[in-house]
């Protein structure tokens, strides 16, 4: 039976580093075949046949670019994600041109790398979606083939989103996107830049969440080899790879005054400088930025620069929470029915009357996620063809149960030893900007050690 979360294929040498991905993707629901070279993921590709691959591209018997090259001539569908420890624009953009979906520099971030699977798993896992035929509710999608659709359902708020969506898609100015947590804001953006003139070239995005202020500056604007102790080698920066196409910042509303100068600079001037670097790059990018914050709110509080603000709002798009749109709750639900099911023993489960009824009935203040979150579980552990009430809001409850005991848990009075070395782990890669090489020097441990800890604390290497 498929995992819930999709197929996926690692092709990479480095043992210790294939572990912790493995372990990490394992652990949110992705099934793993693993390969160490071209050779091997030739023929774990051919018995596997995955929904995503993340190939190394250095391997010790080829080139994982034309790896990815040939996988995609047996299945043009194949989304990829290529990673590097020795990032250059021009082996982004050739990581691209040979069909990468995503290009991913080494130290690997664990949380990006799960996001941008989850995303590709569910671009490639979508099927049909809109309402279940003769029901009556839900409309077809605008979305193209294995494309997720952020306009789903009838409502007046959805309609007037997806109006001004569509006269926005073509242009490059900067678009706003505003929402409520888990209202499908990245999934809104990512529609713009594929129903865009910039939707053939590349699609690049950060969370501005959680991040220092000197991590966010090294990924939007890379540095040069020197530029700090432990930059052995140049990285090029976000802005650099998304060139000519589009950079999606979500959460831009958590972005720190000490960087906002410097994104104001590129807005206004399209060129800016890698950290330890004496000319400028000329770049451009059409900047789509998401966030849940009022954001006048925040620049009246001075948290937010106001001329960053009337930069990036040139277009603001507002999406709707899941509780002002009435029946796209059924909508939602059905496509995510059918396409969570998709490859596993549950094809033909559907939702009954009376499970329609209870998710009416639930206010959904995660929104979307939740909603996908409650479906998931509730697939896991019904028994029957088709999800009833009981199943909706034994979910529900038992989502409530673990949202409380995670904050029980953070609340508790005595730190222990675990606790103690995943607090003082993380604030080491995070003074060290996530170099894990680096970190276990520190550490006095091996990388491999390190690993293992960062797994069983379920840390990435950004902290």
């Amino acid at each position: 039976m498929t995992a819930p979360g999709g197929r996926v294929l690692l092709v990479e040498d480095n043992e210790d580093l294939r572990f912790a991905m493995r372990r990490f993707l394992a652990r949110r629901g992705f099934a793993i075949d693993e390969a160490d070279g071209v050779e091997q993921g030739q023929e774990r590709f051919a018995e596997a046949r995955p929904d995503v691959v993340i190939v190394d591209y250095a391997l010790p018997d080829g080139d994982g670019l034309e790896l990815l090259a040939d996988l995609r001539r047996k299945d043009p569908e194949l989304s990829a994600i290529v990673l590097t420890g020795r990032a250059t624009i021009e082996l982004a953009v050739r990581a691209i041109k040979q069909g990468a979906d995503q290009f991913l520099p080494k130290p690997v971030d664990m949380e990006s790398l799960a996001l941008m699977t989850r995303r590709l798993c569910d671009a490639r896992a979508g099927g049909t979606p809109g309402g279940a035929p003769g029901t009556g509710t839900g409309r077809r999608s605008s979305a193209r083939p294995g494309e997720l659709d952020p306009f789903l359902g009838d409502s007046p708020a959805i309609r007037r989103l997806a109006e001004d969506a569509r006269q926005v898609a073509a242009s490059s100015l900067p678009v706003l996107i505003e929402g409520p947590t888990g209202s499908g804001k990245g999934v809104l953006a990512r529609w713009l830049h594929d129903h865009g003139d910039r939707g053939q070239e590349s699609w690049v995005d950060l969370n501005c969440a959680g991040l220092s202020h000197q991590l966010l500056e090294s990924e939007l604007f890379g540095y040069e080899r020197g530029a700090f102790t432990g930059a052995v080698s140049a990285k090029p920066g976000l802005l650099e790879v998304a060139d000519r196409g589009t950079l999606f910042l979500d959460e831009i509303g958590d972005m720190g005054l000490e960087v906002q100068p410097r994104l104001l600079k590129v807005l206004e001037e399209k060129s800016f400088r890698r950290l330890g670097a004496v000319r400028g790059r000329d770049v451009d990018v059409r900047l789509i930025a998401a966030t849940h914050h009022d954001l006048h709110r925040r620049a009246e509080e001075g948290k937010f620069r106001p001329d960053l603000l009337y930069r990036v709002e040139s277009v603001r798009l507002v999406v709707p929470a899941l509780s002002e749109r009435g029946d796209d709750v059924i909508a939602h639900a059905r496509d995510l029915v059918e396409r969570l099911a998709v490859g596993t023993d549950r094809e033909d489960v559907r939702l009954g009357a009376d499970a329609e009824t209870a998710l009416r009935a639930h206010t959904w203040p995660g929104n979307v996620r939740e909603l996908r979150n409650v479906l998931e579980r509730a697939l896991l552990f019904a028994s029957g063809p088709e999800l009833g009430e009981e199943d909706v809001r034994s979910a529900v409850a038992n989502g409530r149960r673990g949202a409380a005991g995670a904050g029980g848990a953070g609340a508790a009075g005595d730190e222990s030893l675990e606790a103690a070395e995943r607090r003082h782990i993380r604030a080491t890669l995070a003074r060290l900007s996530g170099d894990v090489r680096a970190a276990a020097k520190v550490l006095g441990i091996s990388r491999s050690g390190l690993y293992k800890k960062l797994q069983r604390h379920d840390l990435s290497p950004s902290g």
